[in-house]
């Protein structure tokens, strides 16, 4: 055998495995394409577009005329940052007197209205007032749920961290114009 059949001999398996890791690399990204992973937007994020599903939570309260009246006159939409965030469809069999607001691009601010006392709610209890209604904030992971515990009905409004302080306002406000302030139950 001479040199060059020698060498020649070596390059076919070297052809041939530099071959099948190219097809082979080809047909991961063509089933990768295919799959659509590494290909999801913000627009297209699951449970982020349709009717939003909601768990039913215990709401005594949630028949109240004072709920009724406060799912009524809510805003059409929230603000969360630069964003306008619409009225979002709840998923039927919906939870009474609940409302949600958010799009494609941001996770659901989520009012309930009839919830019973917050048992973390004490005399010792950090409040934070805004626009003369006084809120309890109940941090979470990647959400907080602040509870309004001044008024004739208890209401939660969970909000993502990044839609800022514009919801809280905004509800505030609906609520001090709506429902009649009261004493802080703490026990």
């Amino acid at each position: 055998m001479t040199a060059q059949e020698s060498t020649s001999a070596l390059s076919r398996p070297l052809i041939a495995a530099v071959g099948l890791a190219v097809l082979l690399a080809i047909g991961v990204a063509g089933l990768g394409l295919w799959l659509g992973t590494g290909n999801q937007t913000e627009e297209n994020v699951p449970g982020r577009t349709g009717p939003l599903a909601l768990v039913p939570v215990d709401a005594p309260g949630a028949g109240s005329p004072e709920c009724a009246s406060l799912v009524e006159k809510v805003p059409v939409g929230l603000p969360s940052g630069k964003d306008m965030l619409p009225r979002r469809e709840i998923a039927t069999p919906a939870p009474p007197a609940t409302v949600a607001w958010g799009d494609a691009k941001h996770d659901p601010v989520v009012l309930r209205c009839g919830l019973p006392r917050p048992a973390e709610l004490s005399a010792t209890s950090q409040l934070r007032v805004i626009s003369d209604v006084q809120w309890l904030e109940q941090p979470g992971a990647g959400s907080s749920t602040w509870m309004i515990v001044d008024r004739g009905v208890y209401v939660a409004l969970t909000v993502p961290d990044e839609a800022g302080t514009g919801p809280l306002q905004d509800i505030s406000t609906t609520v001090r114009d709506l429902l009649p302030k009261q004493q802080v139950q703490t026990s």
